[in-house]
């Protein structure tokens, strides 16, 4: 990897690192302190959900915000919100006012992820945006097994010590992006397809991205719950839950890469099956530390793959125009699967017990596996266009960073095989979300290879104090 690509991304990864360990293990322990507290699940679910609502929300208006204030402020104002909020859920244990926080913070998550997505978008050309996506999956999963980790070394030291430090992590994360010497990309309002044209180009593709929703957040939402009322300690929580996060990073592109040489939807119902089979094996088998480790290692592997396979899946149909609308379309429907996941399964626990939760993720896997072997059986799968891309991003614009050049070429190769002009209008030309500074405004490279003097010289620092 070039200097200048590492000098460019260094800064904005940097700071979702920082972030992403205090966020990696806020939610598991949001959950475990709900418990605690005697909360019902269902009340847990609720809770949990707030937050995906509030990703879904920013996830959409956020851009808006972008536009007026610049990226650099935006990222200030959102990662000071996310302290703040986690510092008064460290202050005050109320079911109803972590609710109104979780949604709060969850809107402002996302607006931070939405300024890293778009900055490294226009850190390079195309061609690199490989690299950048894998730099961008190994900062956030990594921050988020090494946060799981740390769940029981803070939760030793006191009952409000550990959202201290996720609300310290949170403002020190402002720090790389505040010293960042280049005037901020634009960012044009993203428009992704409606669900109702998304149904018609990939049904698969939708009901694959949903379905990965409703895993993804229960894992993160109730599955430390389940972990804690099976008699775990605090400490041995963050572990498997980090077990699961580790399984998710290495077993996502093997798995992609092995969809790039057969059927998509054949790969798509196996990984249904195999979320069968884990939920049995969790039932069933009578578990040891190492034999809990292992399953959930599988279950993250196969549940965080469902997401980026359904996504490539459906690039496999989408017309070279469409791809970048297409993918933000269906990270917003990924986005509504996760808001409906806690209050959808937390009855079922209140109800049957806690192994509710892998009763509803098996019950979800078979009927995963239902609908894509109906779909394999009325419509075969197209031949993959390109190779896979891991699908990591949170926000529409960064949706656009997932997109490779490959795909682009792959599908304008195949847009022979199946016309879908009328279903998804103005496609002729893949417009990008974001662009250059204007040509008016100050611009100070990250790195200069034949400068003498360092882009931190003191004419830098005065044109970077006047920036947006």
């Amino acid at each position: 990897m070039s200097r200048q690509l590492l000098s460019m991304a260094l800064a904005p990864l940097l700071g979702l690192f920082i972030l992403g360990i205090g966020n990696g293990f806020l939610a598991t322990l949001i959950t475990l302190r709900l418990d605690d507290a005697g909360y019902s699940p269902v009340v847990i679910g609720w809770v949990s959900s707030a937050y995906f609502i509030g990703l879904a929300l920013g996830a959409v208006f956020n851009d808006r915000l972008l536009l007026r204030i610049g990226h650099i402020r935006a990222y200030g104002c959102f990662a000071s919100i996310v302290a703040v909020t986690v510092l008064l859920q460290g202050l005050w244990l109320d079911a109803y006012a972590w609710f109104v926080l979780r949604l709060i913070g969850g809107w402002a998550t996302v607006g931070v992820y939405l300024v890293i997505e778009s900055w490294l978008l226009t850190s390079g050309e195309q061609k690199v945006r490989g690299r950048l996506l894998a730099m961008y999956m190994i900062a956030l999963y990594a921050a988020g097994a090494i946060g799981q980790l740390l769940l029981g070394v803070t939760d030793a030291a006191g009952v409000t010590q550990p959202f201290m430090v996720v609300g310290m992590l949170a403002a020190l994360s402002v720090l790389p992006m505040a010293m960042i010497p280049r005037v901020s990309p634009l960012i044009e309002h993203a428009e992704p397809l409606s669900p109702w044209r998304l149904m018609i180009v990939t049904p698969t593709g939708v009901v694959g991205s949903f379905g990965s929703g409703l895993l993804v957040a229960a894992i993160y939402s109730l599955l430390p719950l389940y972990l804690q009322r099976v008699g775990l300690s605090v400490n041995q929580i963050g572990q498997m839950m980090a077990v699961v996060i580790l399984g998710a990073m290495l077993l996502q592109y093997p798995i992609g890469r092995w969809s790039d040489r057969h059927d998509r939807q054949q790969v798509l119902i196996l990984i249904g099956v195999f979320c069968v089979v884990i939920s049995a094996g969790m039932l069933w088998l009578p578990l040891n530390t190492w034999l809990l480790a292992g399953l959930l290692f599988l279950l993250g592997g196969g549940v965080f793959a469902l997401y980026p396979v359904a996504v490539s899946h459906a690039a496999d149909r989408a017309p070279a125009g469409a791809l970048v609308r297409m993918s933000q379309g269906l990270l917003l429907i990924n986005a509504l699967g996760s808001t409906l996941s806690p209050p959808l399964i937390t009855p079922v626990m209140s109800a049957v017990g806690d192994s509710g939760l892998f009763w509803s993720l098996g019950g979800l896997g078979l009927i995963l596996v239902a609908f894509f072997c109906w779909r394999r059986s009325v419509r075969p799968a197209p031949l993959p266009v390109a190779p896979f891309a891991p699908s990591t991003p949170m926000t529409s614009v960064g949706a656009e960073l997932g997109v490779t050049e490959e795909q682009v070429q792959g599908a304008t190769e195949h847009e022979h095989v199946e016309d879908l002009s009328d279903w998804v209008p103005d496609i002729d030309v893949a417009e990008p979300l974001v662009g250059p500074p204007r040509e008016d405004a100050a611009h100070i490279e990250y790195f200069d290879v034949d400068a003498e003097a360092g882009p931190h010289g003191d004419d830098a620092q005065g044109k970077s104090d006047t920036r947006s």
